[in-house]
C-alpha cells in the first residue's frame, strides 16, 4: 500500500472520530447505515419505558416511571418530518434546469444548499424539541448534508413505530455526513490554500502601501502565519502591486510556505466629494498631562518663507517666515505676536539648524498669513548691539476643512463634485444655506426616494432623505453623536432602504482586472448585488485568461445578503468560490443590532453550498492598529473558528496581530469546528474524584 500523507493535528481528530463511528454504527433491518447516538438513543427508547433517578436535591432517589409512548411519538414525527422530505425534494425538482447549468464538481453542493434552503422555511422549533426528547438528532449541524439528516432521523423514527421505511432512491445521490464535511474542506483547500500546520482556519492580511518598498514585511508575515495575502485595488497602483506580489513570491521560496493573493476590486462605492479649502491658519498647543500641566512644549519650525527645509525632526508646526531678521536670530531670542484670537503670545528660540530656527512655546495658539513677530533679542544679541526687528509668517496651507452636523441639521447631496461647504448661519444663528457636499456616483439620484435613510463616514453619521430632485438630495441628520459629527471628503455612503441600479465593474475594476487576471489566485467581487454581475465578471475574466482565478462575493449590502442564495448558485457556476462576511458595510446597512444574526445566517448558508467563508472586518483591529487588543475582540476574533479564513486589516503592529490570531485559532479548533461544539477533556473536570 502506498504511504499515507502525514495527518494535521485536525484531521488526526477527524480521523479518530471517524474510527469510532465506524466501529459503532448499526444498521436498520434494511440494511441503511445509522450513526451510533442516533441508533443507540433509538433502542434504549425502543425497549419500553425506563426509569431515571429523581434530581431534585434531598429526594429520596425512588424511581419514577416514564410514561412515553415512543411509538405513538414517533409516528406523530414521521408525519411532520415527512412534510419537510417532501419539501427538500420539491425544491430540489424545480430547480433541476438551475442545477444542471452549474459547474458539475458543484451539482451535489447546490442540491445541499437547496434542501437546506427548504428546510429552513420551517420553524421547526417544536420538532427540535420532540426530537431530542427521544434522544435523536434535533436537525441543528444538518447544513453540510441536509437529505441524509433527515432521512437517518425518519429511518430511526420508523424503526420506533415498528415499520421499516427506506428513502426512495433519486436520479442523484446525496451527500452523506462525512461527504458534505469533506467537499466543505476540499473547497477550502482549493480556494485557499492547503490547512496550515496546527490550524484549520486560514490568516488573511490586507498589505499596507509599505509592502510594495519592504520585501522584510512580507516575509516577516508569511512566516508568522499569514496564509493569503490580500491587495485592496482601491489604493496603490499596478506597479506597486507587483511589487507586493514579486515580495510575496520571494518570501515563499524564502520560507517554505504557500500563500495565496487575494485581489479586492475597488467596485461602485459610493463616496462623499471634495469639501472646499478651510481657514489658512497653523494651530499648535503644548502636550499637558491630566491636571493640565505643561508636559512637553509645542516645537515650531521656522523656515525663510519660499525655501524647502523640511524639519530635521518631529514638530507640531512648520512656520515659513518673511524678513532678515531669521537669519540673526540666536538661541534665547524671543519673538512676539497676537495671534487670530487676540491673544499675546511668545516663542523662544532654541536651535538654529542651517537657514532654518526651533522654537517652542508652553502657550496654544493660532497663527494666520500676515501675522507681524516682534523679535527681542537676548543677551547674546543685544551685546553685539542688534536692535529689535520684524518677521512676517508668509503663506500658510489651507487646512483640511470638515462638515460638522448634529440632529435636525440639514445637509445636500449634489450631483457635481464642486467643493462642498458647510453651512452659514447669520449673527443670530438662523440658518441661512444648509451644509453641502457631493457624491461619485450621481447613477444614485434616480434610484432614492423621500423617507429612505442613509448612512455616511461608515455609520458615524444617518439621516433621512427628506427630498430629491435632479441634482440634489435633501437630508436631515437624525443620527450623531453629542455635539455633532465631522464629515469629510472621500467618506462612504450607505443607502440601505433605496433599489441602486449601478454598473456591476466600473471602468477602473476592468483596467485592474487585466493585472488581476495574471497575478492573483483570487478575486473579490465588491459590491455584488446580482447574479447578472458575477456572469459579467467571469466573462471578463475568461477574455484575459484568468480562469484559474477563484471569486470571492464579498456579502456587505442589504440586498447581497437578502439575494445570497441565488448569489451562491450563480457563484457556484465557477469552479472555486468563497463568501466574504464584510461586517463594516454590512452592520450599517442591515443595522448593528442584527449584525450577529445576519452574519451566523451567511455562515450557515454558505456552509450548505460548501463554499468557504472569509471572517472579515476590524478583527484584533485595536492590537493591530495600537499595540493593544480589547477582551471583546478576543472573543470576537476566537468566533472566527466557524470560517475558514478570517482576515487582518493593516496597521502599525499588524505582525503582533497575525502571531495573537495564530495562537487564538490554534486554541479554539480543539473547542469548536463550525458551529459543533468538540468536547475535548478539560482540566477543570480534573477535580471531580
Amino acid at each position: 500500500m502506498a504511504d499515507q500523507p502525514p495527518l494535521t493535528p485536525h484531521r488526526r481528530s477527524r480521523a479518530r472520530a471517524k474510527a469510532r463511528q465506524e466501529s459503532a454504527t448499526a444498521h436498520s433491518p434494511d440494511g441503511s447505515r445509522l450513526e451510533h447516538a442516533t441508533a443507540g438513543a433509538a433502542s434504549s427508547v425502543a425497549s419500553g419505558p425506563s426509569t431515571s433517578p429523581a434530581s431534585d436535591a434531598g429526594a429520596d432517589n425512588k424511581a419514577r416511571p416514564d410514561t412515553t409512548d415512543p411509538p405513538a411519538e414517533a409516528e406523530a414525527l414521521i408525519v411532520e418530518l415527512e412534510a419537510v422530505h417532501a419539501d427538500l425534494v420539491e425544491l430540489e425538482r424545480r430547480r433541476s434546469a438551475q442545477i444542471a447549468g452549474i459547474q458539475k464538481s458543484n451539482q451535489a453542493s447546490a442540491r445541499n444548499l437547496l434542501h437546506y434552503l427548504a428546510l429552513r422555511r420551517h420553524d421547526i422549533r417544536p420538532l427540535q424539541e420532540k426530537l431530542a426528547r427521544l434522544g435523536l438528532s434535533s436537525l441543528g449541524r444538518a447544513e453540510s448534508h441536509v437529505k441524509a439528516t433527515v432521512e437517518a432521523v425518519l429511518i430511526v423514527l420508523h424503526q420506533l413505530a415498528h415499520r421499516p421505511w427506506r428513502p426512495a432512491a433519486g436520479p442523484d445521490a446525496s451527500l452523506g455526513f462525512d461527504e458534505g464535511i469533506d467537499r466543505l474542506e476540499a473547497n477550502a483547500a482549493g480556494l485557499l490554500g492547503p490547512e496550515p500546520a496546527g490550524r484549520s482556519v486560514r490568516i488573511m492580511v490586507t498589505m499596507p502601501s509599505d509592502a510594495a518598498e519592504d520585501y522584510v514585511l512580507v516575509r516577516d508575515l508569511l512566516d508568522r502565519g499569514m496564509n493569503c495575502m490580500r491587495i485592496n485595488c482601491a489604493h496603490d497602483d499596478a506597479s506597486a502591486w507587483g511589487r507586493m506580489v514579486a515580495h510575496l513570491r520571494r518570501a515563499e521560496h524564502d520560507v517554505g510556505k504557500p500563500c495565496r493573493i487575494l485581489m479586492d476590486l475597488a467596485g461602485p462605492k459610493l463616496r462623499t466629494g471634495p469639501i472646499g479649502p478651510g481657514p489658512r491658519v497653523l494651530k499648535w498647543r503644548p502636550r499637558r498631562d491630566a491636571l493640565g500641566r505643561v508636559i512637553a512644549p509645542a516645537r515650531i519650525w521656522l523656515v525663510p518663507q519660499g525655501h524647502v527645509l523640511p524639519p530635521p525632526a518631529e514638530s507640531d508646526g512648520c512656520l515659513p517666515v518673511q524678513g532678515r531678521a531669521l537669519a540673526r536670530l540666536e538661541v534665547g531670542d524671543r519673538l512676539a505676536f497676537t495671534d487670530a484670537r487676540g491673544s499675546r503670545r511668545t516663542l523662544e528660540i532654541v536651535a538654529a539648524v542651517g537657514e532654518g530656527r526651533w522654537a517652542e512655546t508652553d502657550r496654544t495658539a493660532y497663527v494666520t498669513p500676515g501675522t507681524r513677530l516682534r523679535v527681542e533679542y537676548g543677551k547674546a544679541n543685544r551685546r553685539h548691539g542688534k536692535v529689535a526687528g520684524r518677521l512676517v509668517v508668509g503663506e500658510l496651507p489651507p487646512c483640511e476643512q470638515t462638515l460638522l452636523l448634529g440632529e435636525g441639521d440639514s445637509l445636500i447631496l449634489t450631483r457635481d463634485l464642486i467643493p462642498g461647504k458647510p453651512a452659514v448661519h447669520d449673527a443670530l444663528g438662523r440658518l441661512l444655506t444648509p451644509a453641502t457636499i457631493g457624491c461619485t456616483l450621481p447613477e444614485v439620484f434616480a434610484c432614492v426616494r423621500p423617507h429612505e435613510r442613509i448612512w455616511l463616514d461608515d455609520g458615524k453619521l444617518g439621516g433621512v432623505i427628506t427630498s430629491v430632485c435632479e441634482d440634489q438630495i435633501h437630508v436631515e441628520v437624525t443620527d450623531a453623536k453629542a455635539g455633532g459629527a465631522r464629515l469629510g471628503a472621500d467618506k462612504g455612503i450607505n443607502l440601505p432602504d433605496s433599489n441602486l441600479v449601478l454598473p456591476a465593474l466600473t471602468a477602473k475594476d476592468l483596467d485592474d482586472l487585466v493585472f488581476v487576471a495574471s497575478n492573483a489566485d483570487l478575486v473579490g467581487y465588491s459590491f455584488v448585488r446580482e447574479p447578472a454581475g458575477i456572469a459579467e465578471l467571469r466573462s471578463h475574466l475568461e477574455r484575459l485568461g484568468g480562469t484559474g482565478v477563484g471569486l470571492v462575493l464579498k456579502i456587505e449590502t442589504r440586498r447581497a445578503f437578502q439575494g445570497l442564495p441565488d448569489l451562491l448558485l450563480e457563484a457556484m457556476r465557477w469552479p472555486g468560490a468563497g463568501a466574504m462576511i464584510a461586517r463594516g458595510d454590512l452592520a450599517i446597512e442591515c443595522g448593528y443590532e442584527r449584525l450577529a444574526e445576519v452574519q451566523e445566517e451567511i455562515l450557515w448558508i454558505s456552509e450548505a453550498a460548501h463554499v468557504p467563508v472569509i471572517w472579515a472586518t476590524q478583527v484584533l483591529e485595536s492590537l493591530a492598529k495600537g499595540g493593544q487588543p480589547s477582551r471583546a475582540e478576543i472573543t470576537d476574533a476566537a468566533m472566527g473558528q466557524r470560517a475558514e479564513c478570517v482576515m487582518l486589516n493593516k496597521g502599525p503592529h499588524i505582525l503582533e496581530a497575525v502571531e495573537a490570531l495564530d495562537d487564538i485559532l490554534g486554541r479554539m479548533q480543539a473547542h469548536q469546528t463550525k458551529k459543533r461544539s468538540l468536547l475535548r477533556p478539560l482540566r477543570l473536570a480534573d477535580i471531580v474524584d
